[in-house]
């Protein structure tokens, strides 16, 4: 006897929607999705297309129809229910665009809840393009079959950033001059809402770095003996945390 083919296929193509999903939801892709689908995908009535909406989880659903600029979906079963994201921000200093790329994606891979960039006075760059960036997060969340997106922020300067700062959430600053090391700082706020803030390609500067200090929520750590670029300060303080006090 032949065996029963799994359900859904694990090749089956996986895109995030905007619109909420459930049983019977009809969901209508043009542009971007629709050409992904319809030619690299070449999906054809009754193929089955994985689909998540950052609100109620993922779903299964069959192709209704496939035209040459359009792609229907008919939403059929739950498969599973949103992943629950730690309570935790990443506040990064906004880097140039490819190593800032590198920021989204990774942190999106290891499951930030929010994404902050921060301009400060020694950025190399001063904007984001958020309509890209957000497209890096859900490529990324895509790519890595998870259910959740972190949220995406508009830059925010890093003086205020501090001003409203939230009194309940702990701001751990990767301070290149040294702090409480990072695995300590980490597990001894287990739980407890948390942020991580990282510097720009050049750091931050003195008169930043008494502000942050100085700020009732910081708690300086150190990431170790050695001096590490924007992105990788970000990625590994973020990794430590996941493993020391977040999900994994």
């Amino acid at each position: 006897m032949p065996a029963t083919p799994a359900w859904p296929p694990k090749s089956a193509p996986r895109l995030f929607v905007p619109d909420q999903l459930g049983p019977g939801r009809i969901v209508a892709l043009d542009g971007p999705q629709a050409h992904y689908l319809g030619k690299v995908m070449r999906v054809r009535e009754g193929d089955v297309v994985i689909l998540c909406d950052d609100a109620t989880g993922e779903w299964a659903a069959r192709v209704a129809q496939a035209g040459k600029r359009d792609v229907v979906l008919e939403v059929a079963d739950m498969l599973r229910p949103r992943e629950a994201v730690p309570d935790l921000w990443l506040c990064a200093g906004l880097l140039k665009k490819d190593r800032f790329d590198l920021v989204l994606e990774k942190a999106t891979e290891l499951g930030a809840g929010r994404i902050q960039p921060v301009i400060t006075r020694r950025c190399v760059a001063d904007k984001l393009n958020l309509d890209r960036a957000r497209t890096l997060t859900i490529e990324a969340a895509e790519q890595c079959a998870l259910t959740a997106l972190p949220e995406l922020c508009e830059t925010v300067k890093l003086d205020a950033l501090l001003a409203g700062w939230p009194e309940d959430r702990v701001l751990y600053f990767a301070d290149e001059n040294g702090g409480e090391p990072a695995a300590s700082a980490f597990a001894a706020h287990k739980g407890a809402p948390a942020a991580i803030l990282t510097g720009p390609e050049g750091g931050f500067d003195e008169a930043e770095r008494a502000a942050i200090r100085t700020h009732p929520c910081a708690r300086p750590i150190s990431l170790g003996p050695r001096i590490l670029r924007g992105e990788t300060a970000a990625i590994a303080a973020l990794g430590l945390w996941m493993a020391l006090a977040g999900d994994w």
